[in-house]
């Protein structure tokens, strides 16, 4: 049975709630009706960095239409809890608008702020008292554990960092860093696969202190990184082609040449 639905020019978020209810019910989707919180769970998170795609390419048309994507699985998500009686859109966007207001006093209400950085400090000390956190473990605690591992430690960090636990500069990180390479350089000596793993995971945070003391954002900087080693190594593999060299079999020492050739070709451009 086809559902009765009026068809417009221009649609509102009021119609994507009603569509999302349409699709949900009993005439509605198959698959739609089968999904829970946790099947598309990785459905947000893949719209989300689609829409941060959309950013980076400077791609409104785009941006645009992975803002929608987005926003459909906010009301996704809502309309699973609005038919079991739990919470719908409308208490959605209640909620974040009360949050706004009251974590806008100097929009609001009679707080006044000099710059942008006090409003920063407002913010989270109006956001540690609505949810309770009053030490800064809690507030540690509060970062979600999902969060890509870089930047979570980077936020880790910078809680200790607020209440003094920190390098006074970068010099400290890197001294930091050069210890736990000697830590992990020992506990591959004595092959001890728990050991190295814990090892290599403080040498990475050590990373991530030194970044951020040196205002670089890790996750940029490794995606910057990886898209660098990925066009060097696409000039490295047609070099080999050109050659007659397979990469499979050449030695260490020929890749390599091949590879500091592809370095100096693209630094050359």
């Amino acid at each position: 049975m086809k559902q009765d639905f009026q068809f417009k020019s221009k649609y509102d978020v009021n119609d994507l709630v009603k569509i999302m209810q349409v699709l949900r019910g009993e005439n509605g989707c198959l698959w739609d009706r089968e999904q829970t919180h946790e099947s598309i769970r990785k459905n947000l998170i893949e719209e989300t960095y689609e829409a941060v795609e959309a950013i980076d390419k400077q791609d409104t048309h785009l941006l645009c239409e992975e803002l929608g994507d987005v926003l459909m699985q906010v009301v996704f998500h809502a309309q699973i809890e609005a038919e079991a009686g739990v919470f719908d859109f409308s208490d959605v966007t209640d909620g974040v608008c009360k949050k706004l207001i009251e974590r806008h006093p100097h929009v609001f209400g009679d707080t006044e702020v000099a710059n942008s950085d006090e409003v920063l400090v407002n913010w989270d000390k109006i956001k540690s008292a609505s949810k309770n956190r009053k030490t800064a473990t809690d507030k540690m605690l509060s970062i979600p554990r999902q969060l890509p591992a870089l930047m979570r430690a980077c936020k880790v960090q910078e809680k200790a960092a607020k209440v003094g636990f920190d390098w006074p500069d970068a010099e400290g990180a890197l001294q930091k860093f050069e210890e736990e390479t000697g830590e992990l350089r020992t506990a591959m000596q004595r092959q001890d696969a728990d050991n190295i793993e814990e090892e290599l995971g403080d040498l990475l945070f050590s990373v991530v202190n030194a970044a951020r003391l040196l205002s670089v954002e890790p996750e940029e900087a490794l995606t910057k990184s990886t898209d660098k080693f990925l066009n060097r190594f696409s000039v490295v593999e047609k070099l080999a082609g050109d050659r007659g060299v397979s990469m499979e079999n050449a030695s260490l020492q020929e890749l390599d040449r091949l590879w500091d050739e592809a370095k100096t070709m693209l630094e050359s451009k």
